[in-house]
């Protein structure tokens, strides 16, 4: 009889699928993990620079064979942001030979951060350098217009990164600052002046040594002059627009530069100039406390009082109106306004949306 007219039960099993044997896939039925490598072997290395997807890094910090490592990040660290100022852990080859590349492995707790965003309606932040704990902001008597809207955010920022503010004031001998000043009386703010010709460096010198200090300002205002006569270094130098008065950018991105003087070393910081400072990710509560003259008399508001111009019995507006915090305490009131009714429409649309 043939196979093909067999009719046994048996026949069945021999097309039954349990019965085939197959050899397992190692891969499909390994296990899957998060575990990463350790890395026990890692060095402490600080973040100097960022440049397409590399990293200058600067190994043994302060140390006898303190040098400059090329590095890439690790694969986990992907969606990482790493900027300017970070303590990251780094394994391969640092030697910082020609030709060799380390990489980043992990990112060390930030002490602070610096962000901004690209208008004051974006919720998308941008971290501009981390670990910095003072920040100083380079304004021009002239050439261009020194705005007081653009400190006041400077101010802001600075304050919810738990950063101290400065205030640098270049260009003093083409225009007379104490206008301008004016609109910062009361403030907890250090102001130092400089002409073209004369840069007070020792005294700032001595308020950035031992720290870490992001150097912010508007295009033109001669902060990479003030952070070349610092460091030594040879930042590109800017001119203003005859035209437009506004300045040239010459610092596509933030780099840190070593500062040593009579005080003692410390860190510059130089970011991009710009010419806005969105503040969509800065908590509103955050604003009043960079006006600390106004925030004190604050304390006298009645419950949930929101200081707007139409909040009813709010004690600054009263203190203001009596001439009781001095005559810049107005402009101070006008900025807080104007930043804190950008808040409530932030928030309105948020509401709305």
């Amino acid at each position: 009889m043939s196979w093909l007219d067999d009719t046994d039960d048996d026949d069945d099993l021999a097309y039954d699928e349990s019965s085939i044997r197959s050899r397992p896939n190692p891969k499909a039925n390994r296990p899957r993990t998060k575990r990463r490598p350790a890395h026990a072997d890692a060095q402490i290395v600080r973040v100097l620079g960022v440049d397409r997807g590399r990293y200058t890094v600067l190994a043994d910090e302060d140390g006898p064979d303190e040098r400059r490592v090329l590095v890439t990040r690790a694969r986990e660290l992907r969606k990482q942001p790493i900027v300017n100022g970070d303590r990251a852990r780094a394994v391969g080859d640092l030697s910082g030979d020609e030709g060799t590349l380390g990489r980043i492995v992990g990112i060390e707790d930030r002490t602070s951060l610096l962000r901004r965003s690209a208008d004051d309606t974006d919720q998308v932040e941008r971290v501009i350098v981390a670990n910095a704990d003072q920040m100083l902001i380079v304004v021009a008597a002239a050439d261009p217009e020194p705005r007081e809207r653009l400190v006041d955010r400077y101010l802001v920022a600075a304050l919810d990164a738990g950063m101290r503010p400065l205030l640098v004031v270049t260009k003093t001998d083409l225009a007379d600052p104490t206008e301008f000043l004016s609109h910062f009386d009361g403030i907890d703010l250090r102001v130092f002046t400089s002409a073209q010709e004369a840069m007070p460096l020792d005294e700032i010198g001595q308020a950035i040594a031992g720290h870490a200090t992001v150097f912010v300002g508007h295009s033109g205002v001669g902060k990479s002059t003030l952070v070349n006569a610092l460091t030594g270094s040879e930042r590109a130098i800017g001119h203003v627009n005859v035209v437009t008065g506004r300045g040239r950018h010459t610092s596509s991105s933030a780099v840190s530069l070593r500062y040593r003087g009579p005080a003692g070393s410390g860190w510059v910081i130089d970011t991009p100039g710009v010419r806005s400072f969105g503040l969509g990710h800065v908590n509103p509560a955050h604003v009043l406390g960079a006006f600390t003259d106004l925030a004190e008399v604050a304390e006298d508001c009645p419950r949930g009082c929101t200081h707007l111009p139409d909040a009813p019995d709010c004690a600054i507006a009263e203190a203001v109106a009596s001439g009781r915090l001095g005559p810049g305490a107005a402009a101070r009131l006008d900025s807080l306004h104007r930043l804190l009714t950008t808040f409530q429409a932030i928030e309105r649309s948020r509401l709305e949306g």
